[in-house]
């Protein structure tokens, strides 16, 4: 289920001559996204062509000028990296075309769970990508809850950072639950879980993971007390759901009420639908930053097409978009 929470306004109410024109283009699988994007800021998606070769390669051109214009680029680099090299290739194709200035809007970022050296010999892939974006040409990106908050020191351009909470802590507060305790999965999330808390004025409980190898997680407790309460589970992305589900039974099976799960980023590799349907979940809450297209009875999809309209016409008038965070 695809939930909006807000109503339309237009992009020429803020646009004057001393502004470049503006102009939004999608990648192949954000087409969804971009579309309600200029719905909400009463403009056309720009025309963009992608011309594919017998042996797999791609050819990207847009199809009207774009000299001189603020051009967007909305594409989330989730996999297969086919999403990733057409953002590539759209902004490099923008800079031969005399753009203006290159804004990718990324709701997704991908790659940013490889953002240090957590073991010998590996790559850093979230700075990777920070490198290959700036060298095809990007002047700003957009994205919105990231992994991990350091990736925008990645960039050397201006990174605008923005949060799911928007949308997310609206849609809790309109369920009317008493009660309510914010947990998060895995101590890494504990900033964000408690950026939630604070907001709510509500308690904070941690589960304590340890994983037997990536996406496996071998064994987990809970440190706090959940028993009679509503427990939201706060995370920012959801891939196998092995953590997630886990989480979940364990605060059933230590008295709760109810879980909830708010998760930006709805990954979703499989068994994840299956898992999130048959554990403890009362409902698995996710914003439409990567198209959802799986069978899962308990998820709720919400919109953040309106956040990121919002923050275009913020950065095309040069307002600050800071007041748009509900929390941090």
């Amino acid at each position: 289920m695809l939930i909006q929470n807000h109503p339309y306004t237009h992009l020429h109410k803020i646009m004057n001559d001393n502004l470049a024109p503006i102009k939004v283009f999608s990648g192949t699988k954000s087409r969804y996204m971009a579309e309600e994007i200029c719905k909400d800021l009463g403009i056309e998606l720009g025309k963009m062509n992608i011309q594919y070769f017998a042996d797999g390669e791609f050819e990207v051109s847009f199809e009207e000028s774009i000299r001189g214009c603020e051009v967007y680029l909305v594409q989330s680099t989730f996999p297969n990296t086919d999403n990733l090299m057409e953002l590539l290739l759209m902004i490099d194709a923008a800079k031969r075309a005399s753009a203006k200035s290159i804004i990718a809007v990324m709701p997704y970022f991908g790659w940013a769970r490889q953002d240090r050296k957590d073991k010998p010999r590996v790559s850093i892939a979230a700075k990777l990508v920070a490198d290959l974006l700036s060298t095809a040409g990007v002047d700003r990106v957009i994205t919105m809850d990231l992994h991990a908050d350091q990736i925008q020191g990645f960039f050397n351009v201006p990174v605008d950072h923005l949060y799911g909470s928007s949308v997310f802590i609206p849609y809790i507060q309109s369920l009317g639950l008493d009660d309510i305790v914010i947990a998060t999965p895995d101590v890494g999330g504990a900033k964000r879980a408690n950026s939630y808390a604070k907001y709510l004025n509500v308690p904070l409980v941690l589960c304590h993971k340890q994983r037997a190898k990536a996406n496996v997680v071998a064994n987990m407790t809970v440190i706090g007390d959940v028993k009679d309460k509503n427990v939201i589970l706060v995370d920012d992305m959801v891939d196998t759901a092995g953590t997630i589900t886990k989480a979940a039974d364990l605060m059933m099976a230590n008295g709760a009420k109810s879980v909830r799960a708010l998760c930006s980023h709805a990954i979703m590799s499989d068994p994840a639908s299956e898992r999130v349907d048959n554990c403890g979940l009362t409902e698995m809450i996710f914003t439409n930053s990567i198209p959802f297209n799986k069978n899962c009875k308990k998820a709720t999809i919400l919109s953040v097409a309106r956040l990121f309209a919002d923050t275009i016409r913020r950065v095309h008038s040069n307002q600050s978009i800071s007041s748009q965070y509900l929390i941090k």
